[in-house]
This record gives structure tokens, C-alpha cells and sequence, in this order.
């Protein structure tokens, strides 16, 4: 009795959290980002002589998005989060902000003053020795190719040792240290390609089987497509599926990133994924200055190495991040059952596995996928999460990887 009324009790709690003071907190935000669209757009301005395009309009409405012949590849959550001061109409000023700075002639004097060095970004591949069979690696949001590299790579060498597998674990377009491209929209187009032309067609991979995590699932599954006559098998860990339904952009959207000031991890991914200008200002701050947090984490902390899940956070940019947030992880729902279902029919083995604690990813995209999809094997491993799923119980993953490669069909390198 007295554990259910703590539980209760908790419950209540949350629930006065996330209710009147939640919808305060988010007014604010809401306030703030509209504030924060008139500076950035005025900075942009100034550091690079034009202005970097905003989802706070339709895209029909904003430059930027000619590179796309249609707009199907481009998420619905861009411009369609709802801001009470946006839909007021509060951003009229904003979009005249760069024709009174070209008049005041305030914006060319200050870039004159302040113009900076451009940076270079250097694509990365990291891949094994061994030959005859290729497996490509393809990690969550926010993440790198070091998920892997670090952890599971470690492993594979001797439970491979027969079989000579290739590896390669890429990292995303516009994470770790692959290109940033400023005029790119991140879209799950756009890294399929990326991995094609850096991975697949330098190296040649007429056959190859796919592993992924988390956002990299949907990257996963579209490259599978594309190529489902050389892909043996996919292994997807905690895969977000919302369906092909209408609306299932905004869906996701309301499921990854519901708008709750409690947990923590809740508050911080709604307040990154629901305002596009606090996440861009949130993003100088950490990325930008990444080396000077690290400092002062360790001296904190008293280590001299920090996890890899900090050092790994900060190697992205805000457009990178925003963009494969609600072009890849929101708008990529809309495609994925007409890859899986391109997948299936080329007979392709498709494995599945999620942690029944899973707080990112709900447990219910798992059970939706199976129903749609039967032919695809699932497993939910008790007491795991979204991380610990694989990080737990490396060991085991890799062993069950090997007998999914081993139990694919057969095609010729």
C-alpha cells in the first residue's frame, strides 16, 4: 500500500509539473525564439553578406530550397511547430529587418570590421582490414562513428576472425568529422547519398549488410532500399516508426519531443527540437566553445578523459542537428513503410531489437512495425534502454549480429 501511494504520489507530481507551469515555460520560449529569429537573422547578415533561411515560414515562402525539386524530402515539423507569436503574424519585422540594415548600411560596416575565417571540414571513414564480406555501421542523432568504433569494433575482430568481414562505420552528413555544409538540408536523401558516394561506390560494394541505431535506423532503411539487390541483411537497434499515415511527421515530432518540463532529458530535447532559434543560440554556445566546456568538465569532475558521449555531443552543427532532427527522425516516417516493404519483397533479412525501458524511443514502434511487417524479426531485451540496449550487453549483440550475416542469402562481392 505504501509503495502504491508513493507512486501515486510521484505521478501526481509530474503531472503538476508538466501542466499549468509547462505551458508558461513554453509561452516564454515561444517568445524568445520569435526574439531570437530578429538576431540571428541580423547576425547573418552581418558574418556572411546573406541570410541564412529559417523554417519559421513555409518553404514556399523562404529561399534555399531550390536544391529540391519538389518538397516531399523536407519535413512538415519544419514549419508547421506551433508558436503562438508566429501564428500571430510577429515575425513581419524580421522580414524587413534586411532591407532597414542594407539602408542603415550597419550591416556591411560591421562585416567589413568582423568578417571571419572560414573553416574546412574533412570527411572521415573509419573501416577494418578484412575482406570478402561489408557491413556498414550507421549511428543515432547527436552521435558519431566512434559509437561503434569504441565499443562494438572492439569486439568483432575475434568473432569474425573466420569469416573476414569488412567494416565500415561512416559518420553522418554534418556529424562527427564528415562535411557541414551550410546550404545543405540534411534530408534523408542527402545522407543516403552521402554514404553512397563516400562508402559504397568508392569501395565498391556490390554486397553488403547494414546495422544502425536509433535515427540511423531510417538512414538505415533507405539505403537499404535504394540498393535492396546487393543489401544481405539490416540490423536495426531502437528503431522510431510512426507509420506511413497522414501526419505522421507531426506525430513523431509530439512523440520524440513532447513539450514537458519533467524529466530533464523531456525538457532539454522539446526546447532543441520545438524552437528553432534557442536550439541555433543553445548550439554556439556548447559546440561552438565544445574545448573550453571540456576543461571545465574535467577539472569538475577530476578526470583527465571524459565519456565519449560528451566529446561525440558537441561534433555537429545546428544546422546539421535541426535539420536531420525533423528532416530524418520527423520526416522520414513518411517513407519508411515503403522502404521496409521494397526490403521484404527483395527478400532481404530484416532483425530488430529494442530495450523494453526505452524512454526515447516508445516501445510501441516496435510492436506497430511487427504488426505491419511480420516478416521482420524483433526482440525486446528486458531492462535495458535506448543505449544500454547495445552497450550492456556488447558481447551478445555482436554474437547475434555474426548469426544474422551467417544466416543471409548469399551474393557474390
Amino acid at each position: 500500500v505504501a509503495t502504491m501511494m508513493a507512486s501515486t504520489f510521484q505521478e501526481n507530481c509530474i503531472s503538476v509539473i508538466n501542466g499549468a507551469p509547462s505551458w508558461a515555460v513554453f509561452f516564454l520560449f515561444d517568445l524568445l525564439d520569435n526574439f531570437l529569429c530578429i538576431v540571428f537573422r541580423f547576425l547573418d547578415q552581418v558574418m556572411e553578406e546573406k541570410l541564412e533561411s529559417c523554417q519559421c515560414n513555409n518553404p514556399q515562402e523562404t529561399s534555399g530550397y531550390e536544391f529540391l525539386s519538389d518538397h516531399q524530402h523536407l519535413s512538415e515539423t519544419l514549419y508547421r511547430r506551433r508558436n503562438i507569436f508566429r501564428q500571430a503574424g510577429f515575425l513581419r519585422f524580421a522580414r524587413k529587418l534586411p532591407e532597414i540594415t542594407k539602408k542603415i548600411g550597419i550591416a556591411t560596416f560591421l562585416r567589413n570590421f568582423l568578417f571571419p575565417d572560414k573553416m574546412k571540414k574533412v570527411p572521415h571513414l573509419s573501416m577494418s582490414n578484412k575482406l570478402v564480406e561489408n557491413v556498414i555501421f550507421i549511428h543515432g542523432f547527436l552521435a558519431s562513428s566512434s559509437y561503434w568504433t569504441n565499443t562494438v569494433f572492439k569486439y568483432l575482430p575475434d568473432t569474425t576472425e573466420k569469416t573476414n568481414y569488412r567494416f565500415f562505420a561512416v559518420d553522418l552528413l554534418g556529424f562527427g568529422d564528415s562535411p557541414k555544409p551550410r546550404d545543405c538540408r540534411y534530408s534523408l536523401q542527402e545522407h543516403v547519398e552521402m554514404i553512397e558516394k563516400s562508402v559504397i561506390l568508392p569501395n565498391n560494394l556490390t554486397s553488403f549488410h547494414v546495422v544502425a541505431h536509433s535515427m540511423g535506423c531510417i538512414v538505415a532503411v533507405a539505403l537499404a532500399a535504394k540498393f535492396s539487390g546487393s543489401v544481405k541483411s539490416v540490423a536495426l537497434v531502437a528503431p522510431p516508426y510512426f507509420g506511413d499515415k497522414e501526419g505522421a511527421s507531426c506525430d513523431a515530432l509530439d512523440v520524440i519531443a513532447e513539450k514537458k518540463l519533467w524529466p530533464p532529458t523531456s525538457f532539454f530535447s522539446a526546447m532543441m527540437a520545438w524552437y528553432e532559434h534557442i536550439a541555433r543560440g543553445v548550439c554556439f554556445v556548447v559546440c561552438r566553445h565544445h574545448r573550453t566546456w571540456e576543461k571545465i568538465i574535467k577539472i569538475i569532475t577530476w578526470r583527465s578523459k571524459l565519456p565519449m558521449a560528451i566529446t561525440e555531443l558537441t561534433k555537429h552543427t545546428h544546422q546539421s542537428s535541426w535539420h536531420s532532427m525533423h528532416n530524418v527522425l520527423c520526416g522520414g516516417a513518411k517513407f519508411t513503410d515503403k522502404h521496409l516493404e521494397s526490403l521484404i519483397n527483395s527478400g532481404v533479412k530484416i532483425s530488430v531489437v529494442q530495450g523494453n525501458k526505452d524512454a526515447v524511443v516508445p516501445i510501441d514502434c516496435l510492436w506497430n512495425m511487427k504488426a505491419k511487417f511480420p516478416a521482420i524479426q524483433v526482440e525486446v531485451i528486458a531492462g535495458t534502454d535506448h543505449s544500454s540496449v547495445i552497450m550492456s550487453r556488447i558481447e551478445v549483440f555482436v554474437t547475434n549480429l555474426v548469426k544474422l550475416w551467417a544466416s543471409s542469402g548469399k551474393k557474390q562481392n
